[in-house]
Order: C-alpha cells, then structure tokens, then sequence
C-alpha cells in the first residue's frame, strides 16, 4: 500500500457566516493524482489556500509527509515539499522565463546559484519553454504563462503539486499538450492534486476523484463511478464530459 502523503479531517474555513470549507475529509497517497471537481463556489480553491498555507484553517487537522501542519507561510510549506499554480498566473512580470524559475528553485527548493540554474534549464525544456527562457514573463501568451506558472512550481522540487484549473482558457490541442506534460510529471513520482472545469484534460490524469459541492465532500471514488453518480450529474448539468 502506498504512503499516506496527505490527509485532512475535518478541514473548516468560513468568512463571517460564509462557510466555504466544512468538515472536509481526504488522504493523498504518494504518487497518486488527485482531481477536485465541484462548480463555481464549492470551495475548491480554498481548500488549496489551506494547504499551501495562503489562508489558516479555522479548525481540523492537514498532515503533510507524516507533519502536522500548523500556521506556516506559504514560502515554508513550500520548502516542505507543496509546490502549486494559481488559476490566474502570477509570474514576475518584469523579470524573465528563466529569472522565474531561479526564484522558486533558490529560495523554494534552496538549490545554490549552480544548482539552481542546472535544475532550471531542465525544467525549461521539460515544460517547452527553453525558447522563452529571456522574454520577460509579462510578454508570455495565455498557454506560456501557464506553462510558466507550472514551471515555477516544478523548480521548487515539489513532492505535492497543486494545479489550480491550468486547462482553463486553453484551446483543446493546447489542453492536450498539458495533459502530456502533468502524465509526464505524475510518471516522475510527483503527487498531483488538480481542481479542473475541463473534465476531458483532468479525467484523463486522475487516479481518483473527489467532488465538493458548497463546501462539504459529495463522494469521491473511481473517475468513472463518480462520474456516473446522479448527484455529480446534476452539479455538472450544462457542463460537457
């Protein structure tokens, strides 16, 4: 059986009286990919928040690595191995490709300036970016910036990767380049929890899906047993499989 890399029990997060996370309950095992499925508002993104440290819990537990995670900053759980992308990429703007990645593999993965370029110039050609490496990121089109936004996280050397909707916007052979390189990435030994509307990209990655609906759990499963349950039906009524 495979390790345990994370878990969450009872995992709360409310805004005032906006419950957005409510006594959520799950177990990553090492090497598995994760998809998080649920429609607009059922807390997907926050549940990445709290694990990567952007938001604190307002109760339950998250153990990372046989850790219990606490009130660390995102740069430190970082450095405990949880690498992630965010829905809209963040890159620095004025800085470029190859700068980016430097940024993450020096001060997320602590790698030393010859370290740090050697692992960069890796992931440069392991995401196609080896020909952006000088633009500055803030010249990138939508599928480089996402690209970039993927890289960064791998340069941190990650154990956990949460990609946060990276198909999102994309063309379907665009998506489909993607989903090569997160296979890609899984086949490596990374752990991949990934939140997707583009059920196509994410469905063929997972090894589980587990679906939120306003806040709580609704089942998680086999991706074809979930998708065949009709309370996941009906959250995705419109949304095309």
């Amino acid at each position: 059986m495979s390790k345990v890399l994370l878990s969450a029990r009872g995992l709360q997060k409310a805004y005032g009286a906006n419950v957005v996370t409510s006594d959520v309950d799950f177990d990553v095992s090492q090497g598995e990919a994760l998809a998080i499925l649920g429609p607009n508002g059922a807390g997907k993104t926050t549940l990445f928040n709290l694990i990567s440290g952007d938001v604190v819990a307002d109760g339950g537990e998250l153990t990372f690595d046989g850790r219990r995670l606490r009130r660390e900053r995102p740069f430190e759980r970082c450095r405990l191995g949880i690498g992630r992308t965010y829905q809209i990429p963040k890159p620095y703007a004025g800085m470029t490709t190859f700068e980016n990645l430097l940024v993450a593999a020096m001060f997320g993965a602590r790698l030393d300036e010859a370290g740090a370029s050697r692992h960069c110039a890796a992931v440069l050609e392991q995401c196609e970016l080896r020909s952006k490496a000088n633009i500055p990121a803030g010249q990138l089109t939508l599928l480089d910036r996402k690209r970039l936004e993927l890289a960064r996280a791998l340069a941190s050397r990650p154990k956990l990767l949460l990609l946060d909707e990276i198909a999102g916007g994309l063309t379907d052979e665009e998506a489909d380049k993607l989903v090569q390189l997160v296979l890609d990435i899984k086949r490596q030994g990374v752990t991949v929890v990934w939140i997707e509307h583009v059920l196509r990209a994410v469905m063929a990655v997972a090894d589980r899906v587990m679906v939120l609906d306003s806040g709580r759990k609704l089942t998680e499963g086999l991706p074809q047993e979930v998708m065949a349950d009709p309370a996941v039906q009906r959250i995705y009524m419109g949304i095309e499989a």
